[in-house]
């Protein structure tokens, strides 16, 4: 089963994937248990408001669906579709129980600001590339990472965007934000690049192999991991600065990494639901 996104949510481990797929685990992803789904379109992202309202969830994806859960997760209704079925989101970001982004293929964006009654189509870019991935930094920035060396910042809770000087022209799957300054940021072909003010300079780094990173996720003890590709798991223990390959790497391609919380890692892709051994 291909699974694309999940989160942690309280003691539980919510995933979604393919043909609609929700799944649950209440016990760090041993077992899993299938929540009923009110669509069979690709779940592409899924996030939850956390600390200001932790029952309250997103999950969105092809056919330009949204869904939302008022109770952690054990049921999910239907909560929008745009007019658009070709319209792809491809993440989703719940900044408390207000407003939430969701983001996607060809430049698609819709935000809400009343925790999902209405939801605004908005243009972020004046150019129709995928927007990959949406994540939010210690300060509170939002970073968007997307194609043809797409990086963009939002100091506004995502009112308004701005371009971020891009070190390479490629795809971009991600940015990791470490601190209030510190970003990396990870795409196609082991690209990798290092920031220690906020973008405004890069510093490459050395790649282990030339494989595409989906993922990366900042572990509490300090190491980073990035894994996508096929066999590709690299960490680094120094915030970034340098990489190198971990063992355990799987056979199929990942497509996201999740931190349990009894130190884990949870891999999601390909193969399904994979605990991986802390680093």
């Amino acid at each position: 089963m291909l699974l694309l996104d999940g989160t942690v949510v309280g003691s539980d481990v919510i995933a979604v994937g393919e043909r609609g797929t929700i799944l649950r685990s209440p016990d760090q992803g041993v077992r899993w248990e299938r929540i009923a789904s009110p669509t069979r379109a690709t779940l592409t992202g899924v996030s939850f408001a956390t600390l200001a309202a932790p029952r309250l969830g997103w999950a969105v994806g092809h056919d330009a669906v949204i869904l939302a859960t008022t109770d952690g997760g054990r049921t999910w209704t239907k909560q929008h579709q745009g007019e658009n079925l070709q319209d792809s989101y491809l993440d989703v970001l719940a900044l408390d129980a207000s407003r939430v982004i969701a983001v996607g293929a060809y430049g698609v964006a819709a935000v809400t600001t009343d925790g999902g009654r209405t939801w605004t189509r908005k243009k972020f870019t004046d150019d129709d590339t995928h927007f990959n991935r949406i994540t939010r930094g210690a300060s509170g920035a939002l970073y968007l990472a997307g194609e043809r060396g797409t990086l963009l910042r939002s100091a506004d809770r995502g009112d308004s965007w701005k371009p971020v000087a891009a070190p390479y022209e490629g795809s971009f799957y991600g940015v990791l934000p470490l601190d209030g300054r510190t970003l990396v940021a990870y795409g196609l072909r082991g690209h990798a690049y290092r920031s220690g003010d906020d973008g405004a300079t890069w510093q490459p780094l050395a790649a282990p192999d030339p494989a595409l990173l989906a993922t990366a996720v900042a572990l509490k003890q300090g190491p980073l991991l990035f894994a996508g590709q096929a066999r590709t798991l690299w960490i680094s223990r120094d915030q970034g600065r340098t990489l190198t390959p971990h063992a355990g790497a799987l056979s199929t391609g990942v497509a996201e990494l999740l931190e349990l919380p009894d130190g884990n890692v949870l891999a999601l892709g390909e193969a399904g639901a994979t605990v991986l051994p802390k680093p």
